[in-house]
């Protein structure tokens, strides 16, 4: 082990960032706040902030989180008893010496799922804050169309937090995180269809997610909010790792969805 000395190392700050992720009108959507305050003020970005000296990361997230957006995660402090909250998840840590041009500070980035939630208000010292569709901001690779110049190196962090999603809902329960506590297949489906930008065959889908082991759990609920006739509503299970795995489909050569 290296001798510590004080002049080698240099004061750092930690900072969380908040890859916030839901699905509105049929379409993946990210969270963006615009910044106040410099550096890079007006640009959007990744919810986020400092890191107290009194209090953990994944406190820091969930603060940050309802300060700016005045979203809450699940089981927040305060929150109304079953009122609807978001998954948290770390995702991963950022460090580069050059990414804020402040001082060296870190990143641990986290992952926020969320059902179809009304618009966040802003707060802190952020302009305004929207959810915005996840291809807006990154762009789509298909056909070379740039997305939106976000702050800092959050486009890497949003793109690292949607492939997480993407690849995660695969073989965990983590599509019920975008779901109300009790929702229909259909519902369901078009969540997989939102994250992975694919259509999905209705029947092949029931049939899999309705065979899976503890992946859902059917309620004696019904409901006509989709039309037509009345649909059975399901909750998520207690299976946190889906076997067999909900695979994702090849892309399509042409393109097409």
């Amino acid at each position: 082990m290296s001798r510590y000395d004080p002049s080698a190392f240099p004061p750092f700050a930690v900072t969380v960032d908040l890859v916030a992720l839901t699905v509105r009108d049929n379409a993946l959507c990210g969270l963006v706040v615009r910044r106040g305050e410099a550096p890079y003020q007006g640009f959007w970005a990744l919810p986020g902030g400092f890191v107290r000296l009194d209090e953990g990361l994944t406190e820091a997230a969930a603060r940050e989180l309802q300060v700016e957006t005045g979203l809450r995660v699940q089981g927040a402090p305060g929150a109304p008893e079953g009122a609807p909250g978001a998954h948290l998840e770390q995702l991963a840590t950022y460090g580069h010496p050059h990414r804020d041009p402040r001082l060296r500070v870190v990143s641990v980035a986290h992952l926020v799922l969320a059902p179809n939630l009304p618009a966040p208000r802003a707060g802190g010292d952020v302009r305004s804050v929207r959810w915005a569709p996840i291809e807006e901001l990154l762009g789509r690779a298909d056909d070379g169309e740039a997305g939106v110049l976000l702050a800092f190196d959050h486009a890497r962090i949003l793109a690292d937090g949607v492939e997480r999603a993407r690849s995660k809902i695969e073989y965990s329960s983590l599509a019920t995180a975008f779901c109300p506590p009790e929702f229909t297949v259909g519902e369901l489906r078009r969540v997989y269809e939102a994250v992975w930008g694919v259509t999905l065959d209705p029947r092949n889908f029931h049939r899999k997610v309705t065979g899976t082991p503890g992946f859902l759990v059917p309620t004696s609920n019904t409901t006509t909010r989709q039309g037509g006739r009345p649909a059975q509503l399901f909750r998520a299970g207690g299976a946190t790792v889906l076997n067999p795995p909900m695979l994702r489909p090849e892309p399509d050569p042409s393109g097409a969805k």
